[in-house]
């Protein structure tokens, strides 16, 4: 039996009078990977701020294991990835990690980080220089080692592949496949490439106009808009109305 670790029903949002998120209502259950994808302003990460009460809604419910998303410790199981990582420039990486792990609480293992770096081919000397020396890409890294090495039962990353160059995506996919096989969490992220969502996601969600046009697996997308190309598809979901 499927266990929803994720729901959020009739969710509305607006900013200055105008609506950003229009009735969103899908589930998540544990160990599913959903990937959300969207133009440029169509309200991914909007979203996934509602769902961490970054901000106000106006209408709707979210429930994170069953709690409502603005008590504090539904959010205790999440690991977040912001679009735009903007750490501490004056520490090191390794500083960086040792002190998400003292604020989740946890035990800073080397030999945990040290396969981490492996996973998502961060060269380990590099832990011991200041963040501010780091590439976007190497940045990145860094903020998707913090994610994992938190151990939670969902995590919310926005534009994860974000600044990465071909290895270093190819990398992070095989490590999140490894995790799914595994069934070691839940995924839910925001994305452009429907490449990623095709290989990564069990289901996937079209966020257009503030509406949730479309919810289900890839290969059901692209047998509702009749076509086996997954960007043909998505294409003649956002360009129903047109």
């Amino acid at each position: 039996m499927m266990m929803s670790i994720l729901q959020v029903e009739k969710l509305c949002k607006t900013y200055q009078k105008q609506t950003v998120l229009n009735q969103i209502s899908f589930s998540l259950n544990s160990g599913e990977y959903f990937g959300l994808i969207g133009v440029n302003g169509a309200g991914k990460t909007t979203l996934l701020k509602s769902i961490l009460d970054f901000c106000h809604i106006d209408a709707g419910y979210i429930a994170i294991n069953h709690q409502t998303h603005t008590h504090p410790t539904a959010r205790q199981s999440v690991a977040f990835l912001p679009e735009q990582f903007m750490p501490p420039w004056f520490l090191t990486g390794q500083s960086f990690l040792q002190h998400i792990s003292q604020l989740r609480d946890t035990l800073y293992q080397k030999d945990h980080i040290s396969t981490l770096c492996q996973y998502l081919d961060f060269p380990d000397e590099f832990l011991t220089k200041p963040i501010r020396h780091y590439s976007k890409g190497m940045a990145q890294k860094l903020a998707l080692m913090s994610c994992f090495l938190q151990n939670c039962q969902l995590l919310i990353l926005d534009e994860p592949m974000s600044g990465l160059d071909p290895k270093a995506r190819a990398y992070l996919k095989r490590f999140l496949l490894k995790q799914k096989a595994e069934k070691k969490t839940t995924l839910f992220f925001s994305a452009h490439l429907l490449a990623d969502v095709e290989i990564l996601c069990d289901r996937m969600g079209i966020l257009h106009q503030g509406e949730l046009r479309f919810i289900g697996t890839p290969a059901e997308c692209c047998q509702q808009f009749a076509t086996n190309n997954l960007e043909q598809a998505y294409l003649r979901c956002i360009e129903a109305d047109i």
